[in-house]
């Protein structure tokens, strides 16, 4: 395999993920930031999030040479064959994306570009922005230097980002020329999956698509655990059920307290907007974030349900981030449920592996524990929102001793509904 030199501008989860994988594979790799001291954590060998394997990697590839950090946009673009915009594109309060970042970016590439280069989309971003990348390099490109735009997207796990990258389900490559087709293909050579060719504006969409069609399948077994609870059904069986068809698949069909995370709220709130400025009204959308919603206002319910009112009394939290083996918030159901149990009156302490530091930022009178037994000592319920395996293997006898009431309120139905009667709980879980 030939090495090729590589740009990586954002040292997020994708721009640093996406630029220790590429050096894995044995290509030269520069990731940029303008965070300095994000840049200096870098350099130092450690990482500014917990992405499980991320630090080795990243160590492994500095060592080796293979890896470099820097704040200088212009050194990526005079030493790399290919640049890879991956920098935020965080959600405006219409719901749109923000791409001033992307178009900043496009703009300092522009102004120093002096030789043919490939810059390639890696941020999510809505169908037609690759045109406005290929406009403004154009505008500042006063060297009038050749260059092709092209799409990559992303769909990288936070919490097995690594794998997802190096063992993905497809690699999807939009461009417009065979020269750009050519350069991507040698990058991923080392790779084995499918590699779909498409034009830029279809690489756009099929991003946008495919979380949209995941986040609503997580509604769609939402709003089933809520029949199955009225019916007295249990949803682990009819997901199984469902799943169990080759059409359908059992991925994503986990009931629960509702998706998280930056990228499906943020792109479903996207793509609904981009349909509308295209012109149509995308109301299953607009539902799917209804029911995820709804899910966390039920859930919230349940618990005031089982200990009649909840001012003045103490409810212990187990999990924090948005889902497990990561520490991020952005947009954790766990935000929404204890800001709601708040409102009501409770007290609330809380326990999460690796995002208490995060969470501390946002939410506010909240006690912290360094553990889930210190979190049940003398609460009043047990609550758990995110599915960490080190709460499937709580010595639950303990647990029992230690809450004030044997109550658990289970957002993630980790546990089973007989064996939680057998040992004396008041347990309750999602559509069970």
């Amino acid at each position: 395999m030939k090495s090729i030199n590589i740009g990586i501008i954002g040292a997020g989860y994708v721009g640093l993920t996406t630029a220790a994988c590429f050096a894995h594979l044995g290509h030269n790799v520069i990731c940029v930031d303008n965070d300095e001291n994000k840049i200096k954590i870098l350099l130092s060998g450690k990482i500014p999030f917990y992405e499980p394997g991320l630090d080795k990697l990243v160590i492994e590839n500095i060592t080796q040479g293979r890896l470099q950090f820097t704040t200088q946009t212009q050194k990526a673009v005079k030493e790399s064959l290919v640049l890879f915009i991956a920098v935020g594109t965080p959600p405006k309060e219409s719901g749109e994306p923000d791409l001033s970042y992307v178009e900043n970016v496009a703009q300092e590439i522009g102004s120093v570009l002096n030789d043919y280069r490939v810059i390639v989309e890696k941020s999510t971003v809505p169908v037609k922005t690759g045109d406005w990348i290929k406009e403004t390099i154009t505008r500042y490109n006063k060297s009038k230097a050749p260059f092709d735009v092209a799409s990559n997207p992303e769909f990288l796990r936070e919490g097995s980002a690594i794998n997802d990258f190096l063992n993905p389900d497809r690699i999807v490559i939009g461009v417009e020329s065979d020269r750009a087709k050519e350069i991507l293909l040698q990058i991923y050579e080392p790779i084995n999956a499918p590699k779909i060719i498409t034009d830029i504006k279809s690489a756009e969409l099929i991003k946008h698509a495919s979380n949209a069609f995941l986040a609503m399948k997580i509604s769609f077994i939402n709003s089933i655990s809520i029949i199955c609870e009225l019916a007295g059904a249990s949803v682990d069986k009819v997901a199984q059920g469902i799943g169990l068809d080759k059409r359908i698949g059992p991925a994503f069909l986990n009931a629960g307290v509702g998706y998280g995370g930056f990228c499906f709220p943020k792109d479903l709130k996207a793509f609904i907007k981009i349909a509308e400025e295209l012109g149509y009204d995308y109301r299953l959308l607009k539902e799917v974030e209804r029911i995820n919603e709804e899910q966390k206002q039920r859930f919230v319910k349940k618990i005031e349900g089982l200990l009649w009112n909840l001012r003045g009394k103490q409810i212990g939290i187990l999990g924090l981030a948005f889902k497990p083996n990561t520490d991020d918030m952005r947009f954790a159901p766990s935000i929404d449920i204890i800001n709601e149990l708040q409102a009501r009156g409770a007290k609330i302490k809380a326990y999460d592996p690796y995002a208490m530091n995060n969470a501390k930022k946002i939410l506010k009178d909240v006690t912290y524990c360094n553990d889930p037994y210190e979190v049940a000592k003398n609460s009043e319920a047990l609550v758990i929102i995110t599915e960490w395996d080190e709460f499937r293997n709580l010595d639950l006898m303990r647990i029992k001793e230690l809450l004030k009431l044997p109550i658990i309120v289970d957002g993630r139905n980790i546990f089973d509904p007989p064996k939680m009667a057998e040992l004396g709980f008041i347990y309750r879980s999602v559509g069970r």
